[in-house]
């Protein structure tokens, strides 16, 4: 499925990028206390390249700045992402077999799925040199009202008590708080597989690993709303094109990538907590200080002349956002399988990637655009936080706003066409919401109005004769409008 070379750790990733003229070097002194986030997102909102800090040990910054990079990190190009979501949702969910021929047509998807089969290595290049203690990294303070340095891009590997499958690991993206030499506050959600695996272990330490500086396929595995019951280190396979190599940690019974730049391990103990944050969040406000779990480190191991990777999250654009994007078009064939009227979905990065979608339908009976609002909070997780969605036509175009405006003000009734509910599950993190964790949606039906929908004849779209707007092309060709 890939189109783009394998790339086996992250060094590989940003040779890549440097061969492309896509990394830039930063010899001058940055610091990493609130400078490094001005450089970074001042880079990622040019749609700048890469960036490397030097140092004593070099910090890897905008790394998924671009769509081109964030789709390169998932193996292909741009144009292919569509059909990387089409490849994924077949292997989700593959069609019955029908003859020889289709099932030698459906060799990549066999190849991908014995991808997922990772490698044991009995000496891991991450684990070649220790580091004394958390002060040796140079992790971010990103922003003026933020509580410390915070740990950004960690893939939080944990396992269920009594069970080392790596098939019911969780790799989750949560942010780490640096409070001591060998002490780190986890902020994870109660949602998130984290979590769920702390609540397991009830009454016992739980073993918690820290990979920093992963590739890019298990980076972006870790980032991805996946199954509950899909494992991001078997997930990744399929992404790198190339099966994940992993090795057993030195101080806590887990597996973790091999090929990491930096692995951080150590015990949650029952009921051990600390304030973590404030800190700036992606919705461009600093959440408050709640308690979270305290981890404490037993070791860090790390590759030789190892390379710190990190990220800056506030209002979109950021990095995130401009994951979510790409992730979006990924996603879309995936959910078209289980609400096949829909043609497009756009989740835009303004609104923090996932708080409204746009969602263009083939409408063909009425109450459809209702039906598949309800479709989308209730049946896909990923839009438990949706607080919006606006339901438009096919000749509306999702990603603009002028279509959608257009479509809003003169096909959406507010009494009859809005779809209001209440006290239903929402991001914490909305300072919007009445009561924390519980908010209501509305859903707009911006469509034309069909049948028993309304009572009065709907008015016919303007458009122009094909012939006549070639014509007009035709004859300003060349023209300059100052």
């Amino acid at each position: 499925m890939s189109d783009l070379p394998t790339f086996s750790d992250l060094r590989a990733f940003l040779a890549h990028c440097e061969a492309g003229g896509d990394l830039l070097r930063i010899t001058a002194p940055v610091d990493p206390r609130h400078e490094m986030t001005a450089v970074q997102l001042l880079a990622l909102r040019q749609g700048g390249p890469v960036l490397r800090f030097e140092g004593a040990m070099p910090v890897i910054g905008n790394l998924f700045g671009t769509r081109r990079r964030v789709a390169a990190g998932l193996g292909v190009s741009p144009g292919g992402v569509g059909a990387l979501g089409e490849f994924l949702a077949a292997l989700r969910a593959p069609a019955p077999v029908r003859g020889l021929g289709d099932a030698l047509s459906r060799w990549p998807q066999l190849r991908a799925a014995l991808m997922t089969r990772p490698a044991t290595l009995r000496r891991a290049p991450v684990q070649a040199e220790r580091l004394p203690g958390l002060e040796a990294i140079p992790v971010q303070t990103p922003w003026p009202g933020d509580a410390g340095p915070l740990i950004t891009w960690p893939v939080v590997i944990t396992r269920p008590p009594d069970e080392e499958s790596l098939s019911a690991y969780n790799l989750g993206v949560y942010r780490a708080q640096v409070i001591a030499s060998d002490r780190l506050i986890l902020r994870w959600l109660p949602h998130r597989g984290g979590a769920a695996h702390h609540r397991q272990w009830r009454d016992r330490p739980m073993p918690v690993a820290l990979a920093l500086g992963c590739d890019p396929a298990l980076l972006l595995s870790a980032a991805l709303p996946l199954p509950e019951n899909v494992s991001e280190f078997t997930f990744s396979g399929v992404l790198r094109g190339a099966r994940v190599e992993v090795a057993r940690a030195t101080s806590v019974p887990l597996t973790i990538p091999a090929r990491a730049e930096i692995v951080i391990e150590g015990w949650v103990h029952p009921g051990e907590t600390a304030p973590e944050g404030p800190f700036g969040d992606h919705t461009g406000y600093y959440n408050a200080a709640e308690p979270f779990p305290v981890m404490r480190v037993s070791a860090i191991t790390c590759r030789r002349d190892p390379l710190y990777l990190s990220t800056v999250t506030g209002r979109p654009p950021d990095e995130p956002s401009v994951i979510g994007e790409v992730f979006n078009d990924l996603a879309l064939p995936v959910i078209r399988a289980q609400i096949p009227e829909i043609c497009d979905l756009y989740l835009p990065p303004a609104a923090c990637s996932y708080r409204m979608a746009v969602v263009q339908i083939d409408k063909r009976y009425p109450g459809q655009a209702r039906r598949v609002m309800l479709a989308l909070w209730g049946m896909l997780a990923q839009f438990s936080y949706t607080k919006m969605i606006v339901v438009v036509d096919r000749d509306i175009d999702p990603r603009n706003w002028d279509d959608v405006l257009w479509a809003l003000a003169t096909r959406h009734d507010p009494g009859r066409d809005t779809v209001i509910l209440t006290d239903t599950p929402m991001d914490y993190l909305d300072f919007a919401s009445p009561s924390a964790g519980l908010a209501g949606k509305i859903g707009m039906d911006a469509t034309t109005k069909i049948g028993t929908e309304t009572t009065r004849d709907w008015g016919e779209v303007m458009r122009l004769d094909p012939v006549h707007a070639a014509r007009a092309a035709e004859l300003l060709k060349g023209l300059k409008c100052v």
